[in-house]
């Protein structure tokens, strides 16, 4: 929905500016009057452009303005605000102050003039789908619907904070490995485009055998300089090809999720983070009121494996048929046998969304666990494999040094 920007006058008459959404100029005036604002000036952002406004006027964001660190401080913030006695207008307009960036303080203008014309808090963050998931926005709504806002809120921000620790602990604990793989794929490459090549040339006018090490070192060093850059350039069209048909091809998309789900260790890891995901997700969202199938459906679209969402998608199904859940998800044979516990003993108590916490929890940890287990074990193999191929490449260079003084004594 476009977003304008406009100056009005108050009932008071003073002058306020800020950015109101709307479909077009007429509406975006009718809802500043239905305010109790007089508009004098309005003019249309780039913030939040319609399909169809022309490409010249559209705004492109490379990221979004509200990531995941900053959405869970945004919701703790809205959260503590309103709960200290705040009106939800007053909050949105002291968080707009306090914004870091100008297109933060743009959408929550929006926000706060959606919600100050009478719209819900949810169907304003709707006008944002980039910036505010489909999950933030119904269990607000949720929150909104059953008189628990500011509660609601809390552990809204609570699940996002958890999210972001997952995340976070994760990359940490693959970024040494990853570090060392792309030093020592750098090295390597440096050795024999550049070094190799310069230390061989001096045995190429001499008149004896090389050391066979040396021969398959020169042989790659010579790959390297003719076929390098070539074999790079068709790497990176490839890379360019496969991410266009995952974005455009959905059984494409869908293959390849199911091929990464059978890879040993990697299938384990995506699995796991996935259940963890959709179980604490999921609880959330009972917890807050929403309706287990409107549930189901939010919770899946948190989901990034395409083989993992189909489950959930069948599952949802069955479960609207009158399947209880932890056999719907069964018949997938891909959630942690743990999960699916959890989820019977919940459906069984009537106590489903504690089960879910607590599965999710449990999954974390093992996750954790997991991820910095295999972490440890790489950080020293990767070290020696590196040392390993300099150790080689350095043999195959003093080898004709070292047969070369034995020939001319």
């Amino acid at each position: 929905m476009p977003l304008y920007r406009y100056v009005a006058i108050q009932s008071d008459g003073r002058s306020v500016k800020g950015l109101v959404t709307a479909d077009t100029e007429k509406l975006a005036r009718q809802k500043l009057r239905a305010s109790g604002q007089t508009p004098v000036e309005l003019s249309l952002t780039s913030s939040q452009a319609s399909k169809g406004t022309p490409s010249w006027r559209r705004g492109i964001h490379m990221r979004a303005a509200f990531g995941l660190t900053a959405r869970a401080l945004l919701i703790r913030q809205l959260s503590s605000l309103t709960e200290g006695g705040l009106t939800l207008e007053r909050a949105l307009l002291a968080l707009q102050d306090d914004a870091a960036k100008p297109r933060q303080r743009e959408i929550l203008a929006a926000i706060h003039g959606d919600v100050t014309a009478g719209a819900s808090l949810s169907s304003a963050l709707a006008n944002f789908p980039s910036e505010f998931p489909v999950m933030d926005r119904a269990v607000i709504a949720a929150g909104e619907q059953g008189g628990r806002f500011s509660e609601v809120l809390t552990q809204l921000a609570n699940e996002l904070e958890s999210a972001h620790a997952l995340r976070a602990k994760l990359l940490g604990a693959a970024l040494y490995p990853a570090i060392v793989s792309v030093v020592a794929m750098l090295i390597t490459i440096f050795l024999l485009g550049s070094v190799v090549p310069q230390v061989t040339e001096v045995f190429s006018q001499n008149r004896f055998d090389l050391p066979p090490l040396t021969i398959f070192v020169v042989s790659l060093s010579n790959w390297v300089n003719a076929w390098g850059g070539i074999s790079l350039l068709v790497a990176v069209v490839l890379g360019l090809v496969g991410r266009s048909l995952l974005s455009s091809v959905p059984r494409f998309r869908l293959r390849w999720h199911k091929f990464w789900l059978n890879v040993p260790v990697f299938g384990r890891f995506i699995t796991g983070y996935n259940s963890a995901r959709f179980a604490s997700t999921l609880a959330l969202l009972v917890m807050a009121g929403v309706p287990i199938i409107k549930a189901l459906q939010t919770a899946g679209q948190t989901i990034t494996n395409e083989g993992l969402k189909e489950i959930v998608v069948d599952a949802t199904e069955s479960v609207t048929q009158g399947a209880p859940l932890a056999l719907a998800l069964e018949s997938g044979q891909r959630f942690p046998r743990l999960l699916l516990v959890f989820i019977r003993l919940g459906e069984k108590t009537g106590d489903l969304p504690t089960m879910l916490d607590r599965a999710a929890k449990q999954l974390n940890a093992d996750l954790q666990r997991r991820a910095i287990t295999w972490a440890t074990a790489l950080e020293p193999l990767l070290i020696v494999a590196m040392g390993g191929v300099v150790m080689v490449i350095v043999l195959a260079v003093l080898l004709p040094i070292i047969q070369l003084n034995q020939w001319v004594k």
